[in-house]
């Protein structure tokens, strides 16, 4: 038999663990068998603590009914390899210029490295996550861009955008009752054999569009978006796509392809989409599950 102690028992404790539990109700009931697509990567990925978290909240995701789908970039442990391989990293209007020898490093570190680690993670809670690469069953079809900066066209290597994508192969996953946990890369349509370094946040919007999600998640490393940075005053909690829209000139570079993969997934069809800090342990779950959420959500209208 087994033995309670009752003296243990905190009421104001269990009352509050109760309050929190209700609060979820209604999201769970809104969410319950619908797709959330996280994009996991950056900061969110730097500490074991922060790493086990974001796996147990995918975890919970799917015992609870909800179907979630990650895709990950990995650009600090990409810049790591290539320093230790002593392979030059360059950036140009924020973009990773990928050489032919860079390109093997970045399948190598993301499909090869932090997609199986983040796939272990998640089934130390039970044996749902597999597995998947953007190239993987025409899953994604990518396409070389460069970058305009003042008004000149820059060549960037082995870069492309996200121009197809196929979500037969996840939602096979997904039938199956598992987690996709997706690398960004994406093969060449122009050059067959090829390899892409693509934008995980645009990759993330895009398959959202295509699973037709009910919900798009970014974490990121600040609490969410700011109107006027770095007056910290001025954080914007909720925001319609026509409000963004006005915003978006105005926005810190970085902040750019976030809200874009946001606003692309709204404007798509997708419900809402979310950017939310990484660093906070257990950000996704509280975003999703509770009233107020955490960061900043963009709506239709």
């Amino acid at each position: 038999m087994t033995h309670i102690d009752l003296q243990d028992t905190d009421p104001a404790e269990a009352s509050a663990k109760a309050a929190t539990l209700i609060e979820s109700l209604p999201w769970l009931r809104r969410f319950r068998d619908q797709i959330i697509v996280v994009k996991y990567g950056g900061n969110a990925m730097l500490t074991e603590e922060l790493q086990d978290a974001f796996a147990a909240d995918m975890a919970y995701l799917r015992w609870v009914g909800v179907k979630p789908v990650v895709v990950h970039g990995g650009g600090p442990q990409i810049t790591s390899m290539l320093d230790r391989l002593e392979i030059p990293s360059e950036f140009k209007g924020g973009y990773r210029v990928t050489s032919t020898e860079a390109i093997s490093v970045v399948r190598m570190v993301l499909t090869g490295q932090i997609n199986p680690q983040l796939v272990s993670k998640i089934n130390a809670h039970g044996p749902v996550a597999t597995g998947l690469s953007g190239e993987d069953a025409g899953l994604f079809g990518g396409r070389r861009r460069g970058v305009v900066i003042d008004g000149v066209e820059h060549d960037l290597g082995r870069v492309g955008d996200v121009v197809t994508v196929d979500p037969q192969p996840v939602l096979d996953q997904l039938a199956a009752g598992r987690i996709p946990v997706v690398s960004g890369i994406a093969p060449d349509l122009d050059h067959p054999g090829d390899s892409l370094n693509v934008n995980a946040d645009a990759a993330a919007a895009a398959l959202a569009i295509a699973l037709d999600a009910a919900k798009l998640v970014i974490l990121t490393d600040v609490p969410g978006l700011y109107a006027d940075w770095p007056d910290r005053s001025s954080l914007v909690s909720h925001l319609t796509a026509a409000e963004l829209r006005a915003l978006m000139p105005r926005l810190e570079s970085g902040m750019i392809p976030k809200m874009q993969a946001c606003l692309d997934a709204v404007d798509a069809g997708v419900d809402t989409a979310a950017i939310i800090d990484g660093r906070v342990p257990h950000s996704v779950l509280v975003e999703i599950f509770t009233q107020k959420g955490i960061g900043t959500e963009v709506v239709a209208e």
